[in-house]
């Protein structure tokens, strides 16, 4: 199959998806979506381990730019990749004051850097394995489409017409567009990150699973709820991203120091 066949798949399915998007009606957010399975305070902290385990973003994310800073590597990837990670620091953050005070202004801080992460994470696998260039282009306008549609969500709750679509595309979207990117355009370089990014795209599902059985998780478990173990496989997926770009660039740096494309 050509590469612009290929391309044309790609975009024509995008196209495809956004079309049905805005065919549904709009989605307001459901105000039980706050009212958590775990609600224990402790050291004075309110929903401690739903705060708390949002660490590992931040541990995940310095990570990155521990890495990003002995790489070297075109401008392009490395204004990728640090945007990607500093959105996973940002969501940490976010993420563990939301659960602070759980309400809808509170959620902006929260889903604003996630949209950074899968907009980032969107122009990165475009840039490694389709071209360059070409993920760096793209950067901008999608991260400003993902901070945009958490910033439409927010407006459109205000005046009581809440609308999510937008917001669930951003997020739900790239667990579609990725696989097919791995499939139609398999690297052929030395550690191309295909495994990793498999990894991302499993556990996010897996967080995903978890956040929606929050309650029986805890409930079963007794001593941590769904919700906070979706942080620590979304982290572990985040995590993946981490590896991925160690193995692209670190480890060939040590041997050869390459320039990369």
């Amino acid at each position: 199959m050509s590469t612009n066949l290929k391309l044309f798949l790609l975009i024509s399915l995008t196209i495809v998806v956004i079309v049905m998007v805005a065919m549904l009606k709009p989605i307001a957010q459901d105000p039980a979506y706050h009212h958590f399975a775990d609600t224990r305070a402790w050291l004075g902290i309110p929903n401690f381990m739903n705060v708390v385990s949002n660490f590992l973003f931040i541990v995940v994310g310095i990570k990155g730019w521990m890495l990003l800073s002995r790489a070297t590597i075109s401008q392009g990837i490395f204004v990728i990749y640090a945007m990607l990670f500093a959105g996973i620091v940002l969501t940490g953050l976010g993420s563990g004051y939301y659960h602070l005070h759980p309400d809808n202004n509170s959620l902006v801080y929260d889903r604003l850097p996630m949209t950074i992460v899968f907009m980032a994470l969107l122009s990165a696998t475009i840039g490694e394995f389709i071209d360059p260039t070409v993920g760096l282009i793209l950067l901008i306008p999608l991260i400003g489409l993902g901070v945009g549609s958490v910033l439409w969500w927010h407006y459109t709750e205000g005046i009581g017409k809440g609308d999510l679509r937008l917001y669930g595309f951003v997020q739900f979207y790239p667990i579609i567009f990725i696989p097919l990117v791995l499939i139609l355009f398999p690297t052929t370089r030395g550690n191309g990150g295909t495994r990793q990014l498999v990894w991302v795209v499993v556990w996010y599902i897996v967080a995903k699973l978890c956040e929606q059985f929050d309650r029986q998780i805890y409930s079963a478990l007794g001593f941590v709820s769904g919700h906070s173990l979706k942080h620590i496989a979304a982290a572990m997926a985040t995590w993946y991203l981490v590896r991925m770009f160690r193995g692209r660039y670190t480890r060939a740096v040590s041997v050869s120091q390459p320039t990369c494309q």
